[in-house]
């Protein structure tokens, strides 16, 4: 199991985050070790929302097409209203997901961001929570959906709430140290004879 410490995780946000659906997670994961990058639509900073204020900005590291799942351990889809909703009228940021996805490395969606799971058909059979006011989205996706503070079904841990930040950080960290560790072994022609 790889230690938090050496994990890189990747946030995919952009202007409407709901702030602490961003901010918690990311703070989280710092101070146990992970590196955290996030990754947007532009380089611009991007603006949160507390409820319907405006919150705090941060600036990406790097874009979204210059995103690779390869490179990450795990991905991050925090909530607010507009964000899920603008980003997934992206076919690349629903490829990248997706990338996670194939490879079964642990993706976190909280709020409305469990919308973004719902375009990339990741939901179809699993059991997931979110925002109440999309739990039809994710019933009419596939999923059995129920109220608790984070529900972790596979790969994929989901979340309802700003309230439950540390609940789903929590959930996304056990699926991070249970991913196995790649034995690297000699190339055969490396090998003695």
């Amino acid at each position: 199991m790889p230690s938090l410490s050496n994990a890189r995780v990747l946030i995919v946000a952009t202007d409407g985050f709901e702030e602490w659906e961003l901010f918690g997670p990311r703070e989280i994961l710092q101070k146990r070790g992970a590196e955290v990058v996030l990754a947007s639509l532009k380089l611009d900073p991007i603006q949160a929302t507390v409820h319907d204020d405006p919150g705090k900005t941060i600036r990406p590291d790097l874009i979204v097409d210059d995103a690779n799942a390869d490179d990450f351990d795990a991905l991050i889809l925090p909530g607010g209203v507009r964000n899920p909703d603008h980003l997934r009228l992206h076919r690349n940021v629903i490829d990248l997901i997706k990338a996670f996805d194939r490879q079964g490395k642990p993706i976190g969606a909280i709020c409305h961001g469990p919308w973004l799971l719902v375009e990339a058909d990741l939901l179809r059979g699993r059991t997931a929570t979110s925002w109440p006011s999309i739990r039809t989205d994710l019933r009419n996706a596939g999923a059995h959906v129920i109220d608790d503070a984070s529900v972790t079904d596979g790969h994929i841990a989901t979340s309802r709430k700003p309230d439950d930040v540390e609940a789903f950080t929590n959930a996304l960290i056990d699926l991070i140290e249970e991913i196995p560790e790649v034995e690297i072994i000699d190339h055969p022609s490396e090998l003695p004879a």
